[in-house]
């Protein structure tokens, strides 16, 4: 299912009609979960599926720099999130490929969670404003209050995932990693982002005031 579509009819069966989403304020909620795109994570499934953790390891690897192509390619800008698991994935994927131990791609997500959570908790000590706060406004404007609480949030949720993710590398088994890896850190983030909405939906336009 589409995710703008799904975060639209969220907030509308969810929120009450005087506060439905707007078009361009579910999308950028969608873009706000983890920082990882589908494509990459199927493909590793895939592959890990049909062959094994080194061949998903390097399917990984290849479809996460080839995201950030295409991504660069279309915009003329380099998709941050994406570069920094391209680039995490490319040193630890490729000692997993080199030493044989899939130890080190299992540690991929805590190194990219734990760099995400740095960056957002730092946020709030440079700049002006904290990185959730630096959205456009034209897309959703919300208090700055409310955002420092968001940027926040997501710092800590980040830093749980990280965390979390050691004990399934180092004592589930192999297939459960990869299942968690792929469906179960993205279901949670998204759900973290619904958890969002209540708190949002008062700064979004009333539906009188987006027809007008």
């Amino acid at each position: 299912m589409n995710c703008d579509v799904l975060c639209h009819g969220f907030g509308s069966a969810g929120l009450g009609p005087q506060y439905r989403l707007k078009e361009d304020a579910a999308v950028i909620l969608c873009r706000m979960k983890t920082l990882m795109d589908w494509l990459p994570a199927l493909a590793f499934v895939a592959a890990y599926v049909v062959y094994d953790i080194y061949v998903a390891t390097a399917v990984l690897i290849a479809t996460l720099f080839a995201a950030v192509a295409v991504h660069r390619l279309r915009t003329g800008e380099w998709h941050k999130t994406n570069a920094i698991a391209a680039i995490i994935a490319l040193l630890l994927g490729g000692l997993t490929l080199w030493i044989r131990d899939p130890m080190f791609i299992k540690l991929k997500p805590t190194a990219v969670y734990a760099i995400f959570a740095v960056v957002l908790a730092g946020s709030h000590f440079v700049g002006d404003k904290p990185l959730m706060a630096r959205i456009p406004p034209s897309m959703i404007d919300l208090p700055d209050w409310l955002w420092s609480r968001i940027n926040a949030a997501w710092a800590v949720f980040f830093l749980l995932c990280a965390v979390v993710n050691v004990p399934i590398a180092f004592y589930l088994p192999e297939s459960t990693w990869v299942m968690i890896k792929t469906f179960g850190y993205t279901g949670a983030s998204f759900l973290f982002l619904l958890a969002h909405l209540p708190f949002i939906a008062p700064y979004l336009p009333k539906e009188e005031e987006a027809q007008s």
